[in-house]
């Protein structure tokens, strides 16, 4: 069974009625619904959102007052929640509608959109900032993704980005060095993606095929073996996270990172987190 929270700072009725209106079209799932109405404070949208997180549900909300929008949208990027937004798109929009009006206050399509227009900017960033585009522009990055070929970095990437995270990536090839700004990257912005060295080989031998056997010794086990080895010293040098990717879906890899991310980042929030579970 599915859980899903409806957060509003009034009644609730509008996220109510919309919400049980799309689920008519899910006939086959089963979903428990949660009601939290009039919130009004931070503190209360950090207390929801725990249990949401602990619950592995995901968010409805029809918050109007913006700065409340603003902390949900960066608690739930923290807990990596989907939290989906029914009143701020219409706000939005009307906004940018009677922008004209007497009342009209200056930039306020931006101010209501400004996280439609940061995820914009954060896929934009991620397509610039792939395969080790432009690292002298890292400090930007919020998260950087280190590995060898064929680990999973760019679709991480994007993923990563589409949920608004800063994000670019870095290929490790045997015997080349890092660039300087990767070295000086604070603590819980790098990651090295980790594979096993069977499993890599086996995926290079398809990309090998498909570009007609032109990759050298690209897919052999025996070099696959060394790079990995090779990019495990850089990691322990570093010593950056490593997040094993073997066998496991996209979104359970982008978990593991922002669950290290989140310790490294907010320690006092993660250490209230697993005092509430348990």
């Amino acid at each position: 069974m599915k859980s899903i929270f409806i957060i509003s700072d009034g009644t609730g009725r509008t996220a109510e009625q919309t919400l049980q209106a799309a689920l008519t079209q899910f006939p086959e799932t089963e979903a428990e619904i949660t009601h939290y109405g009039e919130v009004r404070t931070e503190k209360q949208i950090n207390e929801i959102v725990l249990e949401v997180a602990e619950r592995k549900g995901i968010i409805v909300h029809t918050l109007v007052t913006e700065h409340l929008r603003e902390e949900l949208v960066r608690m739930s990027r923290i807990h990596n929640i989907d939290a989906i937004d029914l009143m701020g798109p219409l706000l939005s929009r009307l906004g940018h509608h009677f922008a004209g009006t007497p009342t009209g206050e200056p930039g306020l399509f931006f101010s209501l959109n400004k996280e439609y227009f940061k995820r914009i900017d954060s896929m934009q960033f991620a397509f610039n900032h792939d395969d080790g585009q432009r690292d002298y522009e890292y400090e930007k990055a919020e998260i950087v993704l280190v590995g060898v070929s064929r680990t999973f970095k760019t679709p991480l990437s994007i993923y990563l980005a589409f949920k608004g995270w800063f994000v670019a990536n870095y290929p490790i090839v045997l015997g080349v060095d890092i660039p300087e700004s990767l070295g000086h990257m604070p603590a819980g912005s790098v990651f090295g993606l980790m594979t096993q060295a069977h499993d890599l080989s086996g995926l290079r031998q398809v990309r090998q095929h498909y570009l007609g056997g032109a990759t050298g010794e690209y897919s052999s086990l025996e070099f696959v073996r060394r790079e990995l080895n090779y990019a495990q010293n850089i990691f322990h040098r570093y010593e950056w996270p490593v997040i094993q990717v073997t066998n496991k879906p996209i979104e359970e890899i982008a978990s593991e990172i922002l669950a290290i991310k989140r310790r490294i980042d907010h320690p006092a929030l993660d250490k209230k987190t697993n005092r509430d579970r348990r």
